[in-house]
Parts: structure tokens; sequence; C-alpha cells
């Protein structure tokens, strides 16, 4: 079935070799890729300590605040010098770059996506409002708040119907699908995390 869930209180915490933070891997294709060959890969960082971020050549990322007081990300080259402290708000730069990260006010969780350059490319962007979102042949969504109905159309999941709750989600892999995404109930501050994996163009 290339509809996978999960729960984020679920997923398993690998720490840091550098002590500073832990990771939580929601996804990445091909299954079990490591750090240097994967096409694309998804996660939760847990940032408790200032220190420097893995370089990661000919891979594009993307970074959001999902909670927490940010980061301050600043590279030697000032490529990269931008202060992620504002909740839910994409920032993309390149992993070529050697970023520092500084906490800005206590330890952050942040969703990490990072796509192999010439393969593919992502789209992240949190909706506030019901919307549907182009088909793409992979991608997730993530309810941050609110509980949300989502309507997927493909080739094995056409039209069926899933609810995401508050701190859950699904990622879709080898199906190209299109989401009409609904908040289902009344909470004004709904948000739900998009993200969708095209492929690079040639």
């Amino acid at each position: 079935m290339p509809i996978h869930f999960f729960e984020r209180a679920q997923l398993r915490a690998s720490p840091w070799k550098n002590g500073g933070g832990v990771t939580r891997e929601i996804a990445c294709r091909p299954p079990q890729a490591g750090m240097q060959n994967f096409d694309w890969r998804i996660s939760i960082a847990h940032i408790a300590s200032d220190g420097d971020f893995s370089v990661f050549a000919g891979v594009d990322r993307v970074i959001t605040l999902l909670e927490g007081g940010g980061v301050q990300l600043s590279s030697a080259d000032d490529s990269v010098l931008h202060a992620l402290d504002t909740p839910l708000q994409p920032f993309a730069f390149s992993g070529d770059a050697a970023v520092h990260g500084s906490l800005l006010n206590g330890d952050c969780h942040d969703l990490n996506v990072m796509t192999r350059r010439g393969v593919c490319q992502a789209e992240v962007r949190v909706l506030f409002r019901d919307e549907t979102l182009l088909p793409a042949p992979a991608g997730l969504l993530m309810a941050i708040r609110g509980t949300w109905q989502v309507q997927a159309n493909g080739n094995t999941a056409n039209g069926q119907q899933y609810t995401l709750g508050a701190q859950t989600g699904l990622w879709w892999h080898d199906d190209t699908l299109a989401c009409q995404c609904q908040c289902v109930d009344s909470d004004p501050d709904a948000a739900l995390l998009a993200v969708r994996f095209t492929p690079s163009p040639h």
C-alpha cells in the first residue's frame, strides 16, 4: 500500500553523535536508504543545544519550526543567515552549506525535508484553510492543530477519505495523488503541514 500513517509520539528517536539533539525519521525513499543515497527524507529534529548542522552535498533542505524558541541559522560564507523563530514558516537552504545553529530561547522542534538535487524537489507549505493540493507522486500531510479530513484521488486511493488528528499524519509514494484537505472542527488555529515531492526538471 503506497499510503502510510504515523503518529508523531510513536516515531523512534535517534540521538545525534554530538549529543545536541535527536532526530525522529518519518519517511525516506528508497526504503532503508542511508544519509548518502536517499532521494528524499522527512524527519523531526529536537534541537537541545547550539551546534553545527551536518553538511549534505548535493541536497536541498527545507526546515520548518514546529514549536519552541527557534534557532539562528548562519554559515561562514554568509550564504545562510536566517532566524528560524516563527512557527510554521518553511525556510529553504542548500545542504552544501556548513550551517551553525544557535538556539534563540530554549530548545525547539523542527521538521526537516531533504531532497537529492537533480532527482526530485520539495514543496513545503502550511495550510490554514481548506485546499486541494496538486497531484504529486510522493508527499506527506501532518496535522499540526485541529482535525483534518483528506480525500486522496489516485490510482490506488481513488476517492478514499482519511482523518488526521493533531500530531498525526500520512505519507505516500509510488502513486500520483491529488489531496483535498478540509478542516472538520472549529479550531481557529487549525494548521496542516503539506509536502509534495516532484521530479526535478531536466
